[in-house]
């Protein structure tokens, strides 16, 4: 018996359904005429949640806080022409990060390319220097064998994107008229259609990482660092969080008593693990001169991206120290180039097997080596407590703590770039809270931040707040229409400097012709407007008692809420070089520090 079918219908059809029987739960669509067939497919499927959004830009941003919060691939669909390229910044970021995304742009069929036929562009492999894998599927064609061929090019786009080379991959899909579901093309025999429609196994299976077991040499001279005595030392980047890690981490270091100097960004200050050798002031004693020509370890192990402290970043530029990279996919996170290799394994991994090496061997640890660190990081907290948690309103340093200290348990962070990243890594102290800390640090654009921190509170489902700069926030004031949309709660804290607040902290400030034009920009906008606009609650905020009962107000509204703090960023810069300049002076002057009882021990 035969079936009348429209081919572009049941072509992609096939393809959202071999896709959901794998696992995908959500897909996020901006709307268009070509990309009508996959529009109507993944909307149709119930066992995909669709989100229509208006703007690319947002959508992809919206997509990729969806896939981190859920660690899982999430859909994205545009019609034909510059539709696609607004996805872009989203792709780059999902290729840094390594978030899987699952990219499909409808294309018109190849007799109307390159000959001016309308919202046409080279679609080809598009984003092809930040995809994992990029397939043109060809034109729906409704044969046994060209169905079956969708099927499994939807199975290899997902296990690409999760298992193979982690991130976004890009599938480009022509189409010819019509595209409607009425309207039929084809008769196709219903046998096919049953045999197209069973469901294979779903299984995916998981990339198999024993190059652990290959890495024995390497570990192996490792441990002979510490079996000599010398002096290693543990840095965290910015990273997804991963308790098992963290737990085996803070153990080897323990065990061993390393130093683990833990980005803002590297999840290792909030929850519950052992946090006795995590340092988080670095910043002030690093860029100290006389006391960090102490700290120069012979031996660093480097978790994570690439770090946010600059002072951190000069440090490892200087140093001598054999330096080894770790994660999973043994990429390359190290802008010195000072590191001998990057080892391809899951860091849970590489600290279990260090632990399973040094436990059986006669190692004795560097307390000495420890106490610098510990001193130096005491020095900084008083000095910190002092100057940066008392800082009058409005300092832009204190706002970070603050709202730490306010958030719920179990609650999610949105960190923007800029300075709220660097804020929140010099400043932000070690908590038990348990805190899902997320961040766009893999090109660290400001652009598709709100939008991003939306799929988070959307997929994760708890409380979650965002702390943004007003460049950020007005770069994707789109994205506060999917708050309204699908109601998605989302507490923002507004740092509004008016403009390139950054800039302060850079050389360039000093150069007064230009500096304030065409650095620092000010846009001297009013963004209630906004916010009331798209539906939510918009409030100035005076001083800190204003702050914290605005932001436990915000929380109970369960909607949009955006607590707007006016902040001066050349005194918010003054702050900072002086807390800096203090924990210089202190570690100098201080004749009971540890240099100088360091010093001695090496007599």
């Amino acid at each position: 018996m035969k079936i009348s079918v429209n081919r572009n219908i049941l072509w992609t059809e096939t393809f959202a359904e071999e896709l959901a029987n794998l696992g995908v739960k959500y897909a996020c669509i901006s709307p268009g005429s070509r990309n009508t067939p996959l529009t109507l497919a993944f909307a149709s499927n119930k066992r995909i949640k669709s989100y229509l959004l208006i703007d690319e830009r947002s959508c992809g941003f919206f997509g990729l806080g969806l896939a981190k919060a859920t660690n899982t691939p999430v859909v994205l669909v545009s019609t034909s022409g510059t539709a696609t390229a607004e996805f872009y910044p989203a792709i780059i970021e999902a290729h840094q990060q390594r978030v899987p995304l699952i990219i499909c742009t409808a294309d018109r069929p190849p007799e109307l390319l390159d000959c001016g036929a309308n919202q046409t562009i080279r679609q080809d492999n598009l984003y092809s220097n930040h995809i994992r894998w990029f397939f043109n599927v060809g034109v729906p064609e409704p044969t046994y064998e060209r169905l079956k061929h969708i099927k499994s090019i939807a199975r290899r786009a997902y296990s690409e994107t999760i298992v193979v080379n982690r991130g976004p991959v890009h599938l480009n899909f022509p189409f010819r008229k019509p595209f409607e579901p009425f309207i039929y093309t084809d008769e196709i025999s219903e046998d096919i259609i049953q045999e197209i429609k069973k469901a294979e196994p779903a299984h995916i299976p998981e990339l198999k990482n024993n190059v652990i077991k290959n890495r024995l040499s390497e570990i192996s001279h490792i441990v002979e660092f510490f079996k000599t005595g010398q002096k290693a030392l543990i840095v965290i980047g910015p990273d997804n969080k991963d308790s098992g890690f963290i737990e085996k981490c803070t153990e080897l270091a323990c065990f061993l008593h390393i130093p683990i100097l833990a980005d803002g960004a590297s999840q290792f200050r909030n929850g519950a693990n052992d946090k006795e050798n995590v340092f988080v002031n670095f910043e002030g004693y690093l860029r100290s001169e006389a006391y960090s020509q102490f700290l120069q370890p012979d031996l660093i192990l480097h978790f994570g991206r690439t770090v946010t402290s600059k002072g951190l970043e000069l440090f490892l530029e200087d140093s001598s120290a054999v330096r080894y990279m770790i994660n999973e996919f043994g990429d390359w996170y190290d802008p010195s180039n000072k590191s001998i290799a990057s080892l391809s394994v899951k860091p849970q991994e590489f600290c279990e097997m260090m632990l399973s090496i040094v436990k059986s061997e006669r190692i004795e640890p560097n307390n000495k080596w420890l106490n610098l660190f510990k001193d130096a990081e005491a020095v900084s907290e008083n000095i910190k407590l002092t100057l940066i948690n008392e800082a009058p309103f409005p300092f832009e340093g204190r706002i970070i703590n603050e709202t730490i200290s306010m958030m719920p348990l179990d609650s999610a962070l949105m960190i923007s770039n800029s300075m709220p990243v660097r804020d929140l890594d010099y400043f932000s102290p070690k908590t038990g809270n348990n805190i899902d800390l997320y961040f766009n640090r893999g090109a660290s654009g400001i652009d598709g931040i709100t939008s991003t921190a939306l799929g988070i509170s959307e997929a994760s489902q708890k409380p979650t707040i965002l702390i943004t700069g007003d460049l950020a926030f007005y770069y994707d004031l789109n994205g506060l229409l999917t708050s309204k949309k699908y109601s998605i709660p989302l507490v923002v804290i507004l740092i509004n400097n008016n403009g390139g607040g950054i800039f302060e902290m850079l050389p360039i400030s000093r150069y007064d012709e230009y500096f304030r034009d065409y650095f620092v920009a000010p846009h001297n906008l009013d963004f209630s407007y906004f916010v009331k606009g798209y539906g939510g609650n918009f409030t100035n905020i005076h001083t800190w008692e204003e702050f914290r009962s605005g932001f436990h107000s915000a929380l109970e509204h369960k909607g949009l809420s955006v607590l707007q703090i006016n902040t001066d960023s050349k005194k918010s810069a003054q702050i900072r070089k002086e807390y800096w300049t203090k924990i210089d002076e202190q570690l100098i002057n201080n004749t009971d520090n540890a240099i100088r009882l360091f010093l001695k021990d090496q007599e």
